[in-house]
């Protein structure tokens, strides 16, 4: 397992939330490695990835980087933040904390109502209920 997986569910540490980095609108052909040289510029990174999707291996279009100080952090998000890179504008900002998920609420926000539970179609009962001999 990575080590950006693992931390996943855990509380971030004191000052760790003002190094790392969100960087958004990214070109499909920006590599992790892409992304590492170009936030170099402005400090030591300690980590830098580009999400992909898992069935595809295509890249999402976004990722995180992680400098070693607020101020390198800072001074990327000063020379980045809407700098062309390979023809797109790019968003850089302090990374959010992911929200706490409720597993009974449907994804992508808003209440969509509806019954969805598991009673499919095609008629009701249980087929020794119609014999043919009545």
């Amino acid at each position: 397992m990575s080590d950006h997986s693992q931390n996943q569910g855990m509380a971030p540490q004191a000052g760790e939330n003002k190094k790392k980095l969100f960087v958004g609108n990214l070109s499909w052909n920006l590599t992790s490695e892409d992304l590492q040289q170009l936030f170099a510029e402005f400090g030591t990174v300690e980590e830098a990835f580009v999400l992909t999707d898992k069935f595809s291996g295509r890249s999402k279009g976004f990722g995180f980087v992680t400098m070693s100080s607020e101020e390198e952090a800072q001074a990327a998000i000063a020379g980045l933040h809407q700098r062309e890179v390979d023809g797109r504008q790019i968003a850089v900002n302090i990374a959010q904390p992911p929200k706490p998920r409720n597993e009974w609420a449907p994804r992508g926000g808003g209440d969509r109502g509806g019954d969805r539970g598991g009673r499919g179609g095609f008629g009701g009962g249980r087929r020794d209920n119609f014999r043919r001999d009545r």
